[in-house]
């Protein structure tokens, strides 16, 4: 393993929102030090608010009085074998100029809210190493470790919480409830807001996601043009299984990278479960035309992804509830997809641009049928698969 997310203890120090803090992140994670005493010298040293950014001067001021030593990088590429093992605070820039970033790795391995040695652009301005890091840190491993709780429920989860506090704040504010109902409904509503960190305004708002924690993780797969049928499937996973994540590929080396984006345990689901197809897919156009890829193959695997089981179409809806529950549900998607593009943008750098895909030759019609066929008998299991808001939840 090589990336470990870790937003700093950011969450657990009740900041929420969108925000470029990976300076403030960084150096909490390295140090040990409580992320809103980092957050707030950084904001006093530097009389701005850290929440857009700190300067590198300030960033390397608050280090060097607390022992750390820093080394020039000479711009050599980012390239975690080369930095010393330990805990390492590294400040990253593109060569265009346009993006700088601070992350820390510990014994060689990224800790952060998504991973820069993915990206062939960064190479190493400088870094910093301290003596004392190992112990520092490991108070930081406590206090991560006590607030972990929260942070890893899936966003299908989370919203799921938000309605049952939503129907037991109807419960309590409702005149024709009694006494006794309204005190156990308020009752609750507090030790599950205490358990999960959250406030009355996430109950209220419906598009609330300030309490979302964004990330992006790549999956590398051979080859520089990904095939058609391996977007297909990218696409299918993130509208029909877990909509509320994102994807975009690029390209690093001889490797394609799909990049999966959206609510930290969703885009970790979104993997899980994009690998396991892939792999399914790929091994059985292998066994059956020697290759998936091209020819035959390739578009057996486009009619398998083409085959699998989709939601159930408009038509078969009959309920005007049910449509009611799913236009909330497709607005809730919605927000959230605005959301992680803002945090793609802000955090990340990274700005998506459409591209067109081109049809290719030799398709095989007889195969694909086979593989819609093989597709469609395919059963999709995902963990934490989001349930439509207003069955019973407990």
């Amino acid at each position: 393993m090589r990336f470990v997310w870790d937003d700093g203890g950011r969450a657990a120090s009740g900041f929420v929102g969108l925000t470029g803090d990976c300076v403030p992140r960084a150096i909490a994670i390295a140090t040990g030090i409580a992320y809103r005493e980092v957050y707030e010298k950084l904001g006093s040293q530097s009389a701005k608010s850290p929440r857009f950014g700190v300067d590198t001067d300030t960033a390397a001021e608050f280090l060097r009085e607390r022992d750390w030593t820093r080394t020039i990088g000479f711009d050599r590429p980012f390239e975690i074998e080369d930095l010393p093992a330990g805990v390492v605070v590294v400040h990253l820039a593109k060569r265009n100029g346009q993006s700088q970033h601070f992350c820390t790795m510990i014994d060689r391995v990224i800790h952060d809210t998504w991973d820069a040695s993915d990206d062939d652009n960064y190479f190493v301005k400088s870094y910093w190493t301290s003596t004392t890091a190992a112990f520092e840190q490991s108070r930081h491993d406590q206090r991560q470790n006590v607030s972990s709780q929260s942070q890893d429920l899936t966003q299908s989860e989370f919203d799921r919480i938000l309605e049952r506090l939503r129907k037991l704040d109807r419960t309590a504010s409702n005149s024709a409830s009694t006494e006794g109902e309204k005190h156990n409904a308020l009752r609750m509503m507090q030790s599950l807001m205490l358990r999960h960190n959250l406030t009355r305004d996430d109950i209220v708002d419906e598009g609330n996601v300030e309490n979302v924690q964004f990330t992006r993780i790549a999956c590398p797969v051979n080859g520089r043009r990904a095939c058609g049928w391996e977007k297909s499937l990218a696409s299918y996973v993130t509208m029909y299984i877990i909509p509320t994540t994102q994807w975009f590929v690029a390209t690093k080396g001889p490797r394609t990278l799909f990049w999966f984006y959206g609510p930290r345990a969703d885009v970790q689901n979104a993997i899980a479960l994009f690998r396991e197809l892939l792999l399914t897919i790929a091994a059985s156009a292998h066994l059956q035309f020697r290759g998936h890829t091209r020819g035959s193959g390739a578009s057996y695997a486009e009619g398998y992804v083409q085959g699998l089981p989709r939601s159930e179409s408009d038509s078969e809806i009959r309920s005007d509830q049910i449509m009611s529950e799913r236009a909330l549900i497709r607005s809730r998607t919605l927000t959230l997809h605005s959301a992680a593009n803002d945090w793609l943008d802000f955090e990340c750098n990274v700005q998506l641009v459409t591209s067109h895909r081109y049809g290719r030759d030799q398709f095989d019609e007889a195969a694909a049928s086979r593989g819609r066929i093989h597709g469609a008998k395919h059963e999709i299991v995902v963990p934490g698969r989001q349930l439509r808001i207003g069955t019973n939840q407990g």
